[in-house]
C-alpha cells in the first residue's frame, strides 16, 4: 500500500551529513555556547581566560544557520568579549580581529552553502521525480488483489535501484511483476525503465504470463544489442490473476517463487522455473506456470535477492519463509515493515536492493 512505502522509505532517511536539514542539537550547539561562556564568566569573581571558546560560536553557526544569523552570532561574541563586565581577561586587538575576521569569513562561508543547498534541493527533487515516475507507488487496490509493498535501494540517496515491481490491471485480469535487473543502483536504473514499460505494454496485449515472460526478454535482447558487451539479464516472478475466480498463474523466470502465506500456515510455492530474462531463451524453454487456486484472505508474499540472500555476521541466510510464519498475525498492510524490521536484526549490513510485494486476495469486490 501507499501507506506502507511511505513508512518504509522512512527508514532510510538521509542523514544531516548527508544533506538533510541538520538536527535541533546542531542549531542549538552555538547559542548554548555563547550563552554558558557569558553566565560562566558573568558568575566568576576573577577574570577567566575562556574567551577562545567563543572562537568556534561562527563555524558553529555555518552549520545551521543562514548569513544574517551568522552575522548576529559573530557580533554577539564580539560584544561578550569586549564588555568589561565579562571579564574575559582583556582581549587584545590581535584576538578581536581575528574573531572579527572567522565571523566575517563564516557570514560568506553561510551565504556560498545557503545557495548550494538550494541549488542541491532542486537537483534532488527533480531527481526524486523522475526516479518516482519510473517505479510509481502502487495503488492499495488493483481489482480483487490489495497491494502492499517495500523498496529499498541499496545505494544511498536514491529510491530507485535495480530491484523492480508493479501491478496493474487489464483486460486479461490484473498482473503482477517483481524482479531484479543485473547490478543495482544508478547504472541499473535505465534497465528497469525500459523492463517495467514493457510489463505495462504486456499487460494490455498478451494473454497469459508465457506471452508477457516473451515480451520481456525481448526487450531486454534488444537493448542489450544496442550496447557492446552490455549483457543485460533480469530474474522475474509473474502473477496472472485470472479476470474471474480465485485462481493465479504464477511464473517464475529465474527468481525464487513467491511464499503463500495462508492463516498461520507459510510455504514457498514449487514452480518450474524458466530461464531469466534477457538470454533470448523465453520463446525455446519458457517455465511452466502453475495454477493456484486462492481463498479470501490469502496472501502471496514476493521478495527480491536483497531479502533472500541476506546474511547475518556468521554468513547464515535469511531464513525468510519461517521467519515470515512469525507474522502469520501482522496485517497484510504492515507486513512489508514487519518483513524489514525483522530482517535489519537479522543482518544489519544490508548491501543489496531490498524489495517486497504483498498481495492480498479479496474476492468481495471494490471498496
Amino acid at each position: 500500500m501507499v501507506k506502507a512505502r511511505k513508512a518504509a522509505a522512512g527508514a532510510y532517511r538521509r542523514s544531516w551529513l548527508h544533506g538533510a536539514p541538520p538536527p535541533r542539537w546542531v542549531r542549538v550547539l552555538p547559542v548554548l555556547l555563547l550563552v554558558g561562556v557569558g553566565a560562566v564568566a558573568l558568575t566568576s569573581s576573577t577574570p577567566l581566560d575562556i574567551g577562545f571558546l567563543l572562537g568556534a560560536v561562527p563555524p558553529l553557526a555555518v552549520l545551521a544557520y543562514g548569513p544574517w544569523a551568522t552575522a548576529l552570532l559573530g557580533a554577539a561574541t564580539i560584544v561578550l568579549l569586549t564588555v568589561p563586565a565579562f571579564h574575559l581577561n582583556r582581549p587584545g586587538d590581535t584576538d578581536l580581529f581575528t574573531l572579527g575576521f572567522v565571523a566575517t569569513l563564516s557570514i560568506f562561508v553561510s551565504f556560498v552553502r545557503g545557495r548550494r543547498d538550494a541549488q542541491l534541493d532542486l537537483e534532488r527533487t527533480v531527481a526524486e521525480t523522475a526516479q518516482r515516475a519510473i517505479v510509481p507507488e502502487v495503488s492499495p487496490r488493483v481489482g480483487p488483489v490489495r497491494c502492499a509493498s517495500l523498496y529499498r535501494a541499496a545505494e544511498r540517496g536514491t529510491l530507485v535501484g535495480g530491484d523492480f515491481f508493479d501491478v496493474r490491471a487489464g483486460p486479461h485480469g490484473v498482473r503482477a511483476v517483481l524482479g531484479d535487473v543485473q547490478g543495482h543502483g544508478l547504472s541499473a536504473v535505465a534497465t528497469v525503465a525500459s523492463v517495467l514499460g514493457a510489463f505495462r505494454e504486456a499487460v494490455l496485449d498478451d494473454a497469459d504470463a508465457e506471452s508477457v515472460a516473451a515480451r520481456l526478454d525481448r526487450r531486454l535482447v534488444v537493448d542489450s544489442a544496442r550496447t557492446e558487451h552490455a549483457e543485460l539479464f533480469a530474474t522475474a516472478v509473474l502473477l496472472d490473476f485470472a479476470p474471474h475466480g480465485r485462481e493465479v498463474r504464477v511464473l517464475a523466470c529465474g527468481h525464487p517463487p513467491p511464499a503463500l502465506l495462508r492463516g498461520a500456515t507459510v510455504h514457498a510455492l514449487e514452480l518450474d522455473p524458466g530461464p531469466p530474462l534477457g538470454l533470448g531463451l523465453a520463446d525455446v524453454m519458457p517455465g511452466t506456470a502453475r495454477t493456484v487456486s486462492l481463498m479470501p484472505g490469502d496472501r502471496l508474499v514476493l521478495a527480491s535477492d536483497g531479502v533472500l540472500e541476506a546474511r547475518d555476521a556468521t554468513g547464515t541466510f535469511y531464513p525468510f519463509v519461517e521467519r515470515l510464519a512469525r507474522m502469520a498475525g501482522t496485517a497484510p498492510d504492515r507486513l512489508p515493515d514487519e518483513i524489514w524490521a525483522d530482517l535489519i536484526r537479522f543482518a544489519p549490513r544490508i548491501q543489496d536492493d531490498v524489495t517486497l510485494l504483498i498481495l492480498t486476495f479479496d474476492g468481495s469486490g471494490a471498496p
